[in-house]
């Protein structure tokens, strides 16, 4: 009997999805119902509800979403996703495959225990979530999103993933952005904030002379000012720790909620530290295709800028 050639880890990765060619211009429940005869609209804006229809390796939930064909735009439909149920409240995952998961951690977890901290967090809770396959199944950390910080964080499924995204995260990473609310009206549209930070455990200090610490940098843009409050979004160059709350400290507009960085004597009126890794594109460690995911600025942001 002839042997089943073995599949590379990347078809094994591309096997858990449907994929559909877009070959005319037409909005994305119609395709569905074309590619799916036999689904009820129903069903079918449960798929999108349920974040697992890509469009070009975008989770898409838009059913009026636009196609066009043309540079390989495709759509794919994930058969993984909802075998093994999943319902935590500080805890989404917007996407998985073999090799990664990647969620949005609400505020308030921790991504992973610390020596001083042990309690559960997104590690822990994943890390149940992918044993109920077997045992022997984990995931590893890649990085890390501080307790009080919201958004889309990325873990391996295995340690050669793990290895591969660590030792190539500059190259592998295109683009990690994060939203903010400031205290007070930013003087500028566009800036960039550099400086040497200095991790002594409970506080990171930051130097404009190189002490020994880690060049860091952060370019920001001002997208609203309102109400006392300024609403940023931050592409981070360098990834350290604290390095958002640091650098707005050192331009004079910490983080609303923000009590470790300057912010602990104003009032935090909704109650938590508004900053949010809301975008994370990246190449897959093992496909090689861009992976782009985006979540929405945080309703209670955008609350701090409406009229008063």
């Amino acid at each position: 009997m002839e042997k089943r050639p073995r599949r590379t880890p990347a078809e094994k990765a591309r096997a858990q999805y449907t994929n559909y060619a877009v070959k005319e211009p037409m909005e994305l429940m119609e395709f569905l119902a074309a590619k799916m005869p036999d689904a009820s609209r129903t069903k079918l804006k449960s798929l999108l509800s349920k974040r697992v229809v890509f469009v070009d390796n975008v989770i898409t939930t838009q059913f009026n979403f636009p196609l066009q064909p043309g540079m390989g735009m495709k759509v794919q439909i994930s058969k993984e996703k909802g075998k093994k149920e999943f319902n935590n409240r500080l805890l989404k995952i917007v996407y998985e495959d073999a090799y990664i998961i990647v969620v949005e951690k609400m505020q308030g977890l921790l991504s992973v225990n610390t020596e001083r901290q042990k309690e559960r967090t997104a590690y822990t809770i994943l890390n149940e979530y992918v044993q109920r396959s077997g045992r022997q199944f984990r995931v590893y950390i890649v990085h890390r999103l501080d307790r009080d910080t919201s958004g889309l964080m990325m873990f391996a499924k295995d340690e050669k993933t793990q290895r591969t995204l660590r030792d190539n995260w500059h190259d592998i990473v295109t683009d990690r952005r994060y939203v903010a609310v400031v205290e007070g009206s930013m003087e500028k549209d566009y800036g960039t904030v550099e400086s040497f930070l200095t991790d002594r455990t409970l506080y990171v200090s930051s130097s404009q002379q190189d002490d020994g610490g880690a060049l860091s940098i952060t370019h920001y843009r001002t997208i609203k000012r309102a109400n006392g409050y300024s609403l940023i979004e931050l592409d981070l160059e360098t990834g350290r720790k604290n390095q958002i709350r640091v650098h707005m400290q050192d331009l004079g507009h910490p983080i609303i909620g923000d009590g470790r960085y300057g912010g602990e004597n104003t009032p935090n009126p909704i109650g938590r530290m508004a900053l949010h890794a809301f975008k994370l594109c990246f190449y897959h460690p093992i496909t090689g295709d861009l992976m782009e995911f985006e979540t929405p600025y945080p309703a209670d942001f955008k609350k701090l800028f409406l009229k008063k």
